[in-house]
């Protein structure tokens, strides 16, 4: 056979890095850190996707709608991710249901990931179908917990007499699942990083927090996640959701925020944290918000 009747050999397939943000339990701030990662990623020059896969409550959806209208409406320089919408299976049956959405989801991802370099995905609350299969397929994964034993008990159940961790929670257990199915179907593992969320200063809860810091310390080494800087309990999170912006927009070009001496502080807060997942191809590239 000669050289001309050589098939060319076929491309690999894109491969974008997959960022869940993840938690079992409603409230504890996934789609305000899920778009402040879009963001980050997006202001550091990299082409970034989303899903929303809270597919009633559609908070990430509404985030990005409410900066598309933002942007067009006051002609603002600002990026916009690339997002797909996602909708919940009408089928009756609840195998032919998941069997939909499972398809809706990967034909989803396929399509992102022939354009994009990061993929972010704010996982629903509660325990589903679609849940397991983000948490599955994801490279990073991102829980934000509330500073308190009563978030802490999705991730590991406390001794009533002495505070010490028994055993993981269920939201563990789920990790543990995704990442067995992880590593069986592409042998590479999931870097769950736990964020202490609406941390408080007070004084008076000091203690409380001291208290949770060292449980989640303790069952991190158990459980093998990483645990980052946690994001203080800040007004502006919440303020910026009509225009669909961040805290990281305020002093982009166009955006004609106001940089506060609070906003400074939590946009380092936020730096720490994008720094402590240590995304693939981001290395000791300089910060660019």
């Amino acid at each position: 056979m000669t050289l001309a009747h050589v098939a060319p050999p076929k491309s690999a397939p894109r491969r974008a890095h997959v960022i869940v943000v993840g938690n079992q339990k409603g409230g504890a701030g996934k789609s305000t850190v899920a778009m402040h990662l879009i963001v980050a990623l997006m202001r550091m020059g990299r082409r970034t996707g989303a899903l929303d896969l809270d597919v009633r409550q559609r908070s990430l959806t509404r985030y990005i709608e409410n900066r598309a209208r933002w942007i067009a409406s006051q002609s603002a320089r600002l990026p916009a991710p690339q997002m797909l919408d996602l909708h919940e299976s009408r089928q009756r049956s609840l195998d032919a249901a998941e069997q939909e959405d499972e398809a809706g989801f990967h034909t989803a991802l396929r399509r992102l990931a022939e354009t994009c370099d990061f993929i972010v995905i704010d996982a629903p609350g509660g325990d589903s179908h679609l849940a397991r299969l983000a948490h599955a397929c994801a490279d990073t994964l991102v829980t934000p917990l509330n500073d308190s034993f009563v978030d802490f008990d999705l991730l590991g159940d406390i001794d009533e007499h002495c505070a010490d961790v028994v055993r993981p929670s269920i939201y563990s257990e789920m990790v543990w699942e995704s990442r067995k199915k992880k590593a069986q179907a592409a042998r590479t593992p999931i870097d769950w990083v736990v964020l202490r969320n609406r941390t408080s200063a007070s004084r008076i809860e000091a203690k409380n927090k001291q208290k949770v810091g060292d449980a989640l310390k303790t069952l991190s080494q158990r459980i093998g996640f990483r645990l980052s800087p946690g994001l203080s309990e800040r007004v502006i999170f919440r303020e910026l959701f009509p225009q669909g912006l961040t805290l990281l927009d305020l002093d982009a070009p166009g955006a004609d925020g106001v940089m506060k001496m609070s906003h400074l502080a939590a946009r380092q807060e936020l730096r720490d944290l994008f720094i402590t997942l240590k995304l693939p191809g981001l290395e000791g590239e300089p910060l660019k918000f």
